[in-house]
């Protein structure tokens, strides 16, 4: 199966979030309202739960999560050197199942972040 772009990606991603939140249940917008929620700033900026967003998605071993907090993470300014230090926090916590989810987390950093 072919990979899909990043901007495939975002459109399904967004695509289907509408779907899902269209089926208009309250405990289903709660869920998406309190995921936005806590990358807000607070005693944390919202830039560094996004670095940790990242590693916990990795670790999780979700590349659809892993996509979405790289381009948040570019968005909020991380440069690759501290987004791939982040990764190896990620390589170290998860172990060597985690270098798939790498892989996968380098290719789109080089769609996000090109020729940097």
């Amino acid at each position: 199966m072919p990979h899909r772009t990043f901007d495939e990606f975002k459109a399904e991603r967004e695509a289907g979030n509408a779907r899902i939140l269209a089926c208009d249940h309250q405990g289903i917008k709660r869920f998406f309202r309190l995921d936005a929620a806590v990358y807000e700033d607070g005693p944390l900026e919202g830039r560094t739960k996004e670095l940790l967003g990242l590693v916990g998605s990795m670790v999780l071993r979700c590349n659809d999560c892993v996509d979405y907090h790289l381009e948040q993470c570019v968005k909020a300014q991380w440069s690759r050197e501290e987004i791939v230090d982040a990764m190896n926090v990620a390589l170290i916590v998860g172990g060597s199942i985690v270098i798939p989810h790498m892989r996968h987390a380098v290719a789109s950093l080089d769609v996000l972040l090109p020729a940097e």
